[in-house]
């Protein structure tokens, strides 16, 4: 109990009131609205933000984390109650709703006590994106009617655009008027001014015009009356013809209360530096949810967008949201006056700004340029659940995952390795072009487990690479973690036919848990002769090779001045940024000469963007420094030959502590120099001739 308010410190209490007070502001129209949505009377969400509320505030271990009447739940139950054929808002929905409520609560203890919490890594990010983008759009078309003075629509995509189109004809052209500005006002100040609670003004706005100026004259209508007083408690009463679709429809709105808010809540622990127990937090998400249930409520999750809020304004501990509880049961006793001087379309227009706020159309974006098929999955919940409904819409997302998931590791990073002449790194052929292979071996890397699903890509990209030259053939298995019963088999089958062609199959650099495994699926005999080793080196010693391996086309130790330096000098930067590499030097170059019009100075900028850059990445560094040093010069107001005299210096003493740590590579380094002078003279004669005026002084 009371996880985040032990030890409290005092200096905490201020903004942690006012925030909550915040909050509880912010609540009024977004929980009234959900709570619509859900098929209730909109008083019925601000219930939802009182005891619920402060529950899970007593027992979460989130220091920030706001509990109340969401979307997704408000959402799903709303959908569900379509299915179910019970009308939203009606007497049979005031019965229904808390009993899913009630259900939810229940699924939600039954995931603590099985510590379930770690069920959300297997429901992807584009899933869930999909799956909420869905239901607001859904929700979106629900609640558009309700601008221009229709009832809100029900069913999915079809029902809902019929709805729309039979409903139009009649619409209201002031609630029009009303509900498009103040959606206007909502969207464009969420974009200039988002931190600011104009939902609350917006509000404010519509009940001060209801006060003056007569609503039904103009056919705008208004929300209900709602009479003073705290909510009573219930025994949610269930109907047993109704039992088996409550069941699945409470276990999908636990599903998705655990996932969003778990990976919500980890979000900002993160962000925050502070650690959360999942578990603990599924208990609080169910004792919420029991207590929402026995005061006829909607199902409630976590709210992001307030507990942005509650991070923009200061809350720090969970008293935020016990005192957002707290001063709603203020309201419910003494302010409830004004919510019947509400306009239904401007309350609309605040739930149509909040869900269009929660669509994530902006994962959608970035998963098409990072990654197509998590693009397609993200599309295929979206649509599943705006054309199928809710459920069918997660089914198709999860099993659009799994396929992808099964695809990826089908199809995973596989390279041939080879060696730079002068180099002892295997490194893969396509990606470093003056890598050769090394003479009758096959070197290949598979980065995967080997299964049923993979294995056929294993065996023919070997079975392809090797000619009647092959010798020997070397898998890289660093990657390979496990091998099915079905790879084994493959396995065996690849061993004997290339034994028969006279090539050797070796199994390197895995880890020896895999060596069990090989056993245990009767491959032993791999190991027992020598075709299981350690490391790439020993396979090629057992054939006969030793370092420096003959190569393909060139002699290991020719050193081919038409190579690019960044193949022979910058390993790690081609390694870490590949093809990119000397844009990415260049722009760090530009970054540091920026940095100098801050106040640093040469020395600090000195040895590169990264700390502990090896000896030849460092010289790389400098010679791009070199070819800048007029700009430098422009930005700092320093002498070019001073500047150049920096750099000459730092190049000094890497080359000292080459000829100390590796005097072996100082012949080659020299040359290197020469190459590099004559660049620097091809595309900066200016900066060379001060280099080299430089070196002759000295």
């Amino acid at each position: 109990m009371c996880h985040t308010l032990r030890n409290y410190k005092k200096e905490n209490i201020i903004p942690d009131i006012l925030t909550g007070i915040i909050i509880a502001a912010v609540s009024i129209p977004i929980s009234m609205g959900y709570s619509q949505i859900a098929g209730l009377p909109a008083v019925y969400g601000l219930y939802g933000s009182v005891l619920p509320i402060i529950v899970f505030g007593l027992l979460s271990t989130s220091r920030q984390f706001i509990f109340g009447v969401d979307a997704a739940p408000a959402a799903l139950v709303g959908a569900a109650l379509v299915t179910l054929g019970v009308t939203p808002g009606t007497e049979e929905a005031m019965q229904v709703v808390p009993v899913i409520t009630f259900f939810t609560a229940i699924w939600l203890l039954v995931f603590f006590l099985f510590k379930a919490g770690k069920l959300v890594n297997y429901i992807s990010t584009p899933v869930m994106g999909g799956f909420i983008s869905g239901i607001c759009a859904t929700i979106i078309l629900m609640q558009i009617p309700k601008l221009y003075g229709a009832g809100s629509g029900t069913g999915e995509l079809f029902e809902l655009m019929e709805h729309i189109a039979a409903t139009v004809k009649d619409a209201n052209v002031p609630s029009i008027v009303m509900g498009v500005i103040a959606l206007v006002i909502l969207l464009v100040s969420r974009r200039l001014i988002p931190k600011f609670p104009m939902a609350i003004c917006v509000m404010a706005a519509g009940a001060v015009m209801s006060s003056f100026i007569d609503m039904d004259e103009y056919g705008i209508v208004c929300l209900s009356e709602v009479s003073t007083g705290l909510p009573s408690f219930i025994v949610p009463q269930v109907d047993g013809r109704m039992l088996p679709d409550i069941l699945t429809v409470s276990l999908s709105v636990a599903v998705v209360i655990m996932a969003e808010t778990l990976l919500a809540e980890n979000n900002f622990a993160q962000k925050n530096r502070y650690k959360i127990d999942d578990n603990q937090e599924l208990l609080a998400f169910g004792a919420a949810n029991l207590a929402a249930a026995f005061m006829g409520c909607c199902p409630i999750n976590g709210s992001v967008s307030r507990t942005t809020m509650n991070e923009q304004y200061g809350g720090r501990t969970q008293l935020t949201g016990i005192t957002a509880g707290v001063v709603m049961i203020v309201i419910l006793l003494c302010g409830t006056g004004f919510i019947g001087y509400l306009p239904v379309p401007v309350l609309t227009a605040i739930v149509i700004s909040a869900l269009y706020s929660a669509m994530e159309f902006d994962l959608a974006a970035r998963l098409w340029k990072v990654s197509k098929v998590e693009f397609y999955i993200f599309c295929g919940a979206f649509l599943g659940v705006l054309l199928l409904g809710t459920i069918n819409g997660v089914l198709i997302g999860m099993i659009l995952s799994f396929v992808a998931v099964i695809k990826k590791a089908a199809d995973p990073p596989r390279n041939f390795l080879g060696q730079v002449p002068g180099h002892g790194e295997f490194l893969a052929l396509e990606k470093f072009k003056h890598a050769y292979p090394i003479q009758h071996v096959v070197i290949y890397r598979f980065s995967s487990n080997l299964f049923f699903a993979n294995i056929a890509t294993f065996q023919k990209d070997i079975m392809d690479a090797v000619d009647e030259e092959t010798r020997a053939v070397i898998v890289d298995a660093s990657a390979i973690g496990s091998v099915d019963v079905t790879a084994a088999k493959t396995l065996r089958i690849m061993y004997d036919t290339l034994a028969d062609m006279g090539i050797k199959l070796y199994i390197t650099e895995h880890i020896g848990q895999l060596n069990v495994q090989l056993r245990k699926l009767g491959l032993g005999d791999l190991i027992e002769n020598g075709s299981v080793r350690q490391t790439i080196e020993r396979a090629l010693a057992d054939c006969g090779l030793s370092s420096p391996y003959p190569l393909v086309g060139v002699h290991n130790s020719y050193h081919d001045i038409r190579r690019k330096r960044t193949d022979t000098m910058v390993q790690e930067l081609v390694w870490a940024f590949g093809d990119d590499a000397e844009d990415v030097i260049e722009r760090h170059i530009q970054e540091s000469i920026r940095s100098m019009k801050n106040g640093a100075d040469m020395e600090q900028i000195m040895s590169g963007f990264w700390s502990q850059m090896d000896i030849q990445d460092e010289d790389e560094w400098l010679e791009h420094m070199e070819s800048h040093i007029e700009e430098i010069v422009r930005v700092t107001g320093e002498d070019e030959n001073k500047i150049a005299e920096h750099i000459e210096r730092r190049r000094k003493q890497l080359y000292e502590r080459l000829e100390k740590e590796h005097p072996e590579f100082v012949e080659r380094y020299k040359a290197r120099r020469t190459r590099m002078d004559e660049r620097l003279r091809k595309h900066n004669p200016a900066a060379y001739e001060v280099v080299m005026k430089l070196r002759e002084k000295e």
